[in-house]
């Protein structure tokens, strides 16, 4: 697969640059020392043997190519990584290395560590995001638009209000993420400790620890909450995301024009048409995100796990868990830089409102009507005044005034005040200041 052409645009480079097949090994082996070294710790393996170990195994050349190509007769890439550090290893210390561990430990372990960066990243990114959306509420609490129903002009909001769902959709993926617990995994061949009794779980602990995760309850072999948990909050993010992208991508269109992309030399141009400005970081997030979708169904299918030890599910799981979390990062770059530089146009925003000749105040002025018409007399007026505003293209106020069911019974200044979009926002106003106290309040 040409992966550099079709996969690696839509992730984060940097995150590319860390998550390769070399820190796959090194966080393997960070899991076989570390867990010689808690081993040493409680008189399992003799004094000195850890350091080593670690002496010895740092300084190795491991060859990763070698390593999977032995995946396919093992299945993992643990038991090709172990025989490559035994190996390593002087004889007196190679019954010292991997004690009590299977490879599963080994290999959830190692993704556990691989992805506890990538959590770290996403986190700062989304707070980016959340900086940014609140500095475009506080700017544009007050910008009016038109609200959009099944994708036509349905009443007036404003732009800040707008902004606030983007910023709280992301900031509870945010949350929900930093929620998530990567747990190390020590169980052995069956997860209960073969051997070792119950200073297994004293080992699991203390490894936990050292690596710098989350101690289980139990070794989580075929227990796949945590996966599942990850997996769906990586796909929640790349929800959130989604919907930035989406929305801002309808509303850059040419006939709606209410806010660009931040431009950039070549950003967004066509290989034919030199007029176009393509919302190039919107098709990259929500590229992005569908690619997150279709792994967290992979995730979601292998939960349910067979006995002590799967067949197949667990295998299934590794890519998916790691290119949802690099795919969302690339997708979190590019909507950070969005929401940093988002052109907005609230002239045109305000020429959008006039585009149905005053039609979307037609509800207002229903109910403004009907004390004085009745409620279908009221709809039926406001609706026919609308139209003649659309179509000979006068205000939409000047056509309920000439209209003879409304000659005489409001006054031109009343008129006006009950066709005006700005006064009709409901709370737009205090929504954004209740959505930036709850994105601050944390």
């Amino acid at each position: 697969m040409p992966a550099s052409l079709l996969q690696h645009p839509f992730m984060s480079a940097s995150a590319l640059a860390e998550c390769n097949a070399e820190a796959m090994v090194q966080a393997m082996l960070a899991f076989e020392l570390g867990l010689a070294e808690v081993q040493e710790a409680r008189g399992a393996v003799p004094e000195g043997a850890s350091r080593r170990m670690r002496e010895t195994l740092e300084a190795h050349a491991f060859d990763p190519q070698a390593i999977a190509a032995g995946i396919a007769s093992g299945g993992n890439a643990a038991i090709p990584f172990v025989k490559q550090a035994r190996a390593a290893l002087p004889d007196d210390l190679k019954r010292f290395f991997h004690q009590g561990a299977t490879s599963q430990d080994v290999v959830d372990s190692a993704l556990m560590v691989v992805l506890a960066p990538r959590l770290t990243a996403l986190d700062a990114l989304l707070v980016r995001c959340r900086a940014a959306a609140i500095a475009l509420m506080e700017a544009h609490a007050g910008t009016v638009m038109v609200g959009r129903t099944l994708m036509q002009q349905a009443l007036p909001i404003t732009f800040g209000v707008k902004v606030a769902h983007w910023a709280i959709g992301l900031e509870q993926a945010r949350r929900r993420l930093a929620g998530c617990e990567l747990p190390v995994q020590f169980g052995g061949a069956v997860g209960v400790h073969s051997g070792w009794n119950d200073q297994g779980l004293d080992f699991m602990d203390a490894l936990a620890e050292r690596l710098g995760l989350a101690a289980p309850v139990l070794p989580w072999h075929t227990d796949r909450q945590p996966i599942h948990a990850l997996g769906t909050a990586l796909d929640a993010a790349a929800g959130a995301a989604e919907k930035l992208a989406l929305d801002v991508a309808l509303l850059t269109q040419t006939e709606v024009g209410e806010v660009a992309e931040p431009t950039a030399p070549g950003m967004g141009e066509s290989s034919s048409m030199p007029h176009k400005r393509n919302p190039v970081r919107c098709a990259l997030i929500r590229g992005a995100a569908r690619q997150v979708h279709g792994h967290a169904t992979v995730l979601l299918n292998a939960a349910a796990q067979p006995l002590e030890r799967c067949l197949g599910e667990w295998h299934a799981e590794w890519a998916p868990l790691l290119d949802s979390a690099l795919l969302l990062e690339g997708a979190l770059e590019q909507a950070a830089v969005l929401l940093e530089g988002l052109e907005v146009h609230p002239e045109t925003m305000r020429r959008n409102l006039a585009a149905t000749g005053g039609g979307i105040m037609a509800e207002p002025v229903a109910r403004r009507l009907a004390p004085l018409l009745g409620q279908e007399a009221a709809k039926r007026v406001s609706a026919e005044a609308a139209e003649t505003a659309r179509r000979q293209g006068i205000a939409y106020a000047a056509a309920l005034e000439a209209h003879p069911e409304v000659q005489g019974r409001l006054t031109a200044e009343t008129l006006a005040e009950v066709t005006e979009p700005s006064l009709y926002i409901g709370s737009s106003r205090a929504q954004v200041r209740r959505a930036i106290a709850w994105l601050e309040g944390e």
